[in-house]
């Protein structure tokens, strides 16, 4: 058998006689082509001259493909698995951690959300808003004109876009608080017109949580539920023996709690238009009801010095003593604390856990009379901004004051005073704290027993101007 050695020599051999072979014919055809036409030749791309940069470029191709020839050389299949793997462990870990960091916000929202229900649910949120509160300007206060006789109750949308109003002339007027305009006006009836209103004064309103339901009350003992968008008229309820003084629904919910100057609360269901049941428990005529998201509501017994807790799924009550006069005005702050106003001009801080007030200011509004037989201005209206540790408070001496709740309810002190003229006869805040508005008119809202000429009734409305954002500001803390 022949050596390797010797196979390749033949095959070079015969490699080297083709060539020569070849290299004389492309001569024979050279020489041949010389003496014929000349043809124009093609141009060859290896031939072609390139600029420097294509020279640079061209050279350094071959390099980075040397260069990734030799590093996929040196890196076996195992190692570039390894690198792959680190590679996509590291992607990992950074889509984990922004995830994780999105949803530890989200959980903190959450939580900061639930806990504040929580606390609010316990009657315990106190937002710290009072000691941002600027005084307003006298020319930032708008004034609504429309109702012919003094003002005695309104209500605030939950949207804060609408306010409604009422009056001794038996008139309810829908605002709109953006422009000031009056959009509705439900007149005042005389007994046996066709016409579907009020046929006497109406001394309460309120509007339900979501906007849906208007209910008002007035002395000829009746009950109006209307349709808030379109103030068209709905039910009518019967069933107190005497004038409607308070009216509230609560807040969630279309259940409408009613006092009444018979001393007696009513519940009622205004989906299904239908009464519930009656409370007892005043010993004179109840001047004023309110309530919030619980199952209760409470109430100001007027002259028999007593407010009164309603819980109404426990079927009991709670009753407090404190003013030594007629109890005319109640508001919640939250679910376990209310400020109440008396004719003996104090405004008392209520705790539902304490039978007496935590705190009493004694003469809020002054006093009025020839020296020596001066006696307290009555307190005609109170407001309390809901969850907050701020309240107000209404007389006839031409100012509203505003009131700051001291830590855990335990004091008031007085932050400002804005001049109304005229009876306050009715006060609420917007849900969002941004305005105060005042019902304002020549008369109290129960009787006549002074008149003010130089008062004109209207609706005031009073914007609550705050410092630069702090960062304790809108604070909330367990009371």
């Amino acid at each position: 058998m022949a050596s390797s050695f010797f196979i390749k020599g033949k095959e070079n051999a015969k490699f080297a006689k083709k060539n020569k072979i070849t290299a004389s014919k492309r001569k024979n055809e050279g020489d041949s082509g010389s003496k014929a036409k000349s043809k124009p030749k093609k141009p060859n791309k290896h031939n072609e001259e390139i600029s420097s940069d294509s020279e640079t470029e061209g050279a350094d191709v071959p390099k980075r493909k040397q260069a990734r020839e030799e590093f996929e050389y040196d890196e076996t299949p195992q190692e570039k698995k390894l690198r792959l793997a680190k590679k996509y462990l590291e992607q990992l870990k950074e889509e984990e951690e922004k995830k994780a960091d999105d949803e530890s916000f989200e959980t903190d929202l959450i939580a900061g959300r639930l806990q504040e229900e929580v606390l609010e649910q316990k009657g315990k949120l106190q937002r710290l808003i009072a000691k941002d509160l600027l005084p307003p300007d006298a020319s930032e206060i708008r004034v609504l004109r429309g109702h012919k006789l003094p003002v005695t109750c309104l209500v605030i949308s939950s949207d804060e876009k609408y306010i409604f109003s009422a009056s001794k002339d038996c008139s309810i007027i829908k605002w709109d608080v953006a422009s000031g305009k009056r959009l509705h006006t439900i007149k005042g009836v005389r007994k046996g017109d066709q016409h579907v209103g009020h046929s006497a004064c109406v001394l309460c309103m309120t509007i339900s949580s979501d906007g849906k339901y208007l209910a008002t009350g007035d002395m000829n003992k009746l009950i109006m539920i209307w349709e808030a968008d379109t103030c068209k008229h709905l039910y009518k309820f019967t069933g107190h023996k005497g004038p409607v003084s308070g009216l509230s629904f609560r807040r969630g919910s279309h259940d409408l709690y009613s006092a009444s100057h018979d001393r007696s609360v009513k519940v009622w269901n205004v989906d299904e238009n239908a009464y519930v049941e009656t409370l007892f428990g005043h010993q004179d005529t109840i001047t004023g009801l309110d309530s919030l998201s619980r199952e209760r509501c409470v109430t100001a017994g007027g002259r028999d010095g007593t407010v009164r807790v309603w819980k109404i799924a426990e079927e009991s009550q709670l009753v407090f003593h404190g003013h030594n006069g007629s109890i005319d005005c109640v508001q919640l702050i939250n679910e376990e604390h209310m400020i109440t106003g008396a004719d003996d001009g104090s405004v008392c801080l209520w705790s539902v856990n304490k039978k007496k007030p935590v705190a009493t200011v004694k003469q809020a509004h002054g006093c009025h009379g020839d020296p020596g037989l001066e006696r307290p201005l009555w307190i005609s209206s109170v407001a309390a901004l809901q969850n907050s540790d701020t309240v107000a408070s209404g007389s006839h001496n031409s100012e509203v004051q505003i009131w700051k709740c001291g830590h855990n309810y335990r004091n008031m002190e007085l932050l400002f005073t804005v001049p109304v003229p005229g009876f306050v006869n009715s006060l609420k805040f917007s849900t969002s704290g941004q305005f105060l508005v005042a019902g304002v008119g020549q008369e109290h809202r129960l009787g006549r027993w002074w008149r003010l000429k130089e008062a004109k009734n209207g609706i005031y409305i009073i914007p609550l101007k705050r410092k630069q954002n702090t960062a304790e500001d809108a604070k909330e803390t367990e009371a």
